[in-house]
Order: C-alpha cells, then structure tokens, then sequence
C-alpha cells in the first residue's frame, strides 16, 4: 500500500476536527430534533456555522446541532459505523462520487419526496445530470446542495502583463493542446517561474479532467471489469509530463505548495477546486477565475458534489424527519451564502438569482455545472477514496520524472484491478 498522500481537508482543516461546532438553545426536548454531521473544515467549516447561525435563530422551534467531523475516510468510517448501528444523526453530508459505493439501500434512508415538495423543493429545480446521480432503484437518497469543479485561477496583473486578457478584463478562451500550452508559455516568460501550480503529489483530478475530456471510459456498463483506453489515458499522462519537462509546472509540489506558489506570484495560474476562492481573497490578490481549457475534445470537468443524506436510523421520528427535510430545503434556499465559498449551488432558482451572479469571481465558471465529471462508480472512488489514492502514487512520477506514462499507466491499473477484485466492505 503506497503511504498516504496530502490531503485538501486535512491540511486545511487539521486532522481532526470532531468537536460540537453549534448547537441550538438548550438541550434536546419536546421539539423535534436536527443532528447534523458534516466534513467541512478550514474556510468552508467557518462559513457552514455562520449559515447554522442564521438557521437557528429563525428557527427556535427545533433542536438543532451540528457537527463536524475529520474530512475523508475518517469521516465516512464513523457515519457507516453509526447507520450500520442504526444510531446515526438525523442529516449528514455525503459527496455524490461516493453514494453508490456507500450502499445506499442498507445504509441510508430514502429522502421522502413528499415533504421535501411540501418544503418547495423539486425535481425540476436541479440539473438533471445531477439529481438523477441521487436516485437508486428509483428512489431518491441524496440532495445535491453544491458542485465544485476543477477550475483555472488567474493572477489577473500577471495575464494582463502576458497579452492573455480581453477587453473585458477577463482571460481569454483557449481551446486545443497548442492553445493551451502556447497560453502557458506566455505566463512563464512573464512569471520566470512557472506558468501553473498543480498538485503533482495527487494529480487525479488533473488527469480525470483530461481523460474525460478525451471521452476515455473507465469501467464496463455493469462496473464489473476495468476498461480503460490506454491510448487515451496515455496521452493524458504524456501532456501532463510534457508540463514539467518544460517548466510550465513545478516538477514535484503537494497542497500547500500549490496554494503558496500561486499566491506568491511564482505561477500566475493555477489548476485546482474552486474551494480556494476565501484565501485568494483574504490575501488581497489580484485574481479571477475561469473554467478550466478545453484541451481536448470535449468539455469535461473533474468535480464533485456535496449532498444530503439521511443515514440509516432504526426508529426515525416523523417530526424529526419533516424538521430534517425542511432544514435541507432551507439550506439550499440560502446557498448562495455557501457559494460565496466557491461551490457553485445546486439548486437552480439560487444560480439564476443576483445575489448569486453578483459574486466575483464564484459565478465566472458557473457554466461548466451540466459538464462536472464525476469519479466511476465503486466502492473505492469518489473524493478522498482509495482510487484517487492510488493514481497519486502512479502519477506523481510522471511529473518529478521517476516514471514514464507508459510505467505509471500500468501501475495504476494493476492497483485498480486489486481494488475491484476486492469485495466491498459495506
């Protein structure tokens, strides 16, 4: 097994977060209760408790709590201990790439569609690709409240000063392998530097977003068998070595590193979730965002999505549950607070609202929401997954130059294949 790798969550928000991040007044009684466990560390576990605020003072009349636990699988270990116990919290928040593998129909409850069309909230207010990833066996397991794809940050003074701005200010389009790598060449004349900073110790969400842009498969229809187009995923692995080899990416850099080197001008340009929107802003950067290129053939988008689910309980309240439900339809009523974050909201009526488009630079990629490629199906993928693992130890080599695409490739298939032979442990 390779040693762990780096994780967002985790150096962001600390190992462990795990304590009561908010309660209502007094202690559980007669009104119905919300428990509530998330992931959320760092700046979006700071913006979640300022929105729970909110919910509790206009809501007196539950008693509610939230907590937040270690992001990743320590998280998803306690929620699957808790709901295979029965014990679990009324609501928890589930990324969308895990559901299928978290074994819904055993380990969660069906969110009941009535009460949450009671509470305003509909089918027709999402995305369709989106809401029908919430449905197994034709009921509906999960809420989507956000989308966070993998997006371009721009240094805005270092692109003017590269010709990469239009009149509007904002970068110009690129499109095409020589486009984008001609658009690299200009940062890196500019920076001395280097053109992007990506995380090359986990660069999953790089290469998912280029194979999928070359509209590679992964898995066969049934999920049963690996099927990865290896000319496909090898010209994805050869770019992303083409990258380093000429400087336009740093050769070996984790987390931190590619936050810090964006930050202090070293690249003016950089490859990443659009979670890093608060700390950009907080260090008063010049700086914009825009969807990632087009490299390839189509336009594809590493991402997630956070849900809502409710976990398995053996005796769940009916009060209970209508108060759970309307605090899901509250909160994706209030995304845009949320997506002040980044996230972009799930819920359409929020998208479509000024108070949203208002939001610089977080409504600049809001387009790429019907396009956001989710990971394959199975129990080992999704964010902070054992395959996101793997390909980080795969593929890290091919940007310091340890590997070739060729060696990675076959390193990273051999490991997939252990963890499909591997029976699922939910």
């Amino acid at each position: 097994m390779p040693p762990p790798l780096p994780r967002r969550r985790a150096v962001l928000g600390g190992a462990l977060l795990g304590a009561l991040a908010l309660t209502g007044c007094g202690t559980f009684s007669s009104r119905p209760k919300v428990r509530e466990w998330n992931l959320f560390g760092g700046g979006d576990g700071a913006r979640l408790l300022q929105i729970h605020q909110q919910y509790v003072a206009e809501h007196p009349d539950v008693a509610f709590e939230a907590h937040t636990l270690a992001w990743g699988p320590p998280f998803y270990t306690k929620l699957a201990m808790s709901a295979a116990g029965g014990r679990a919290p009324e609501v928890a928040t589930l990324h969308l790439s895990r559901l299928k593998g978290f074994s819904p129909t055993t380990m969660l409850d069906p969110i009941p569609t009535d009460l949450l069309e009671a509470a305003g909230i509909r089918e027709s207010d999402f995305l369709p690709e989106t809401w029908n990833r919430c449905v197994v066996d034709g009921k509906l397991y999960a809420v989507p409240l956000d989308q966070h794809p993998f997006v371009l940050y721009y240094n805005t003074e270092i692109c003017q000063k590269a010709g990469l701005l239009g009149a509007d200010g904002k970068i110009k389009p690129v499109k095409g392998v020589d486009a984008f790598l001609e658009m690299l060449t200009a940062v890196k004349e500019t920076t001395g530097k280097f053109a992007a900073s990506v995380e090359t110790t986990n660069p999953w969400r790089m290469w998912w977003t280029l194979y999928g842009q070359l509209e590679g498969k992964f898995f066969s229809d049934d999920g049963s068998r690996l099927e990865l187009d290896d000319a496909k995923a090898l010209e994805a692995l050869q770019l992303m070595a083409k990258l380093a080899a000429d400087g336009l990416v740093p050769r070996s850099a984790n987390y931190p590193a590619l936050v810090a080197q964006f930050t202090n001008g070293d690249a003016g340009l950089s490859f990443n979730g659009e979670w890093e929107v608060t700390t950009y802003q907080t260090a008063k950067m010049p700086f914009s965002m825009a969807p990632f290129p087009v490299v390839y053939d189509v336009p594809k988008f590493a991402g997630d999505a956070h849900t809502f689910v409710l976990p398995r309980q053996s005796n769940r309240n009916q009060d209970d549950t209508k108060a759970t439900v309307e605090y899901i339809a509250w909160m994706l009523k209030h995304s845009a607070a949320w997506a002040a974050g980044g996230h972009i909201p799930s819920y359409q009526p929020v998208v479509s609202s000024q108070e949203y488009l208002s939001l610089k630079p977080q409504a600049e990629y809001r387009s790429v929401a019907p396009d956001v490629l989710f990971d394959p199906d199975a129990w080992f993928s999704g964010s902070g997954a054992q395959l996101q693992e793997e390909a980080g130890a795969a593929f890290s080599g091919v940007f310091s130059g340890q590997a070739t695409p060729q060696a990675a490739l076959a390193q990273f298939k051999a490991a997939t294949q252990t963890l499909l032979d591997t029976p699922s442990p939910v």
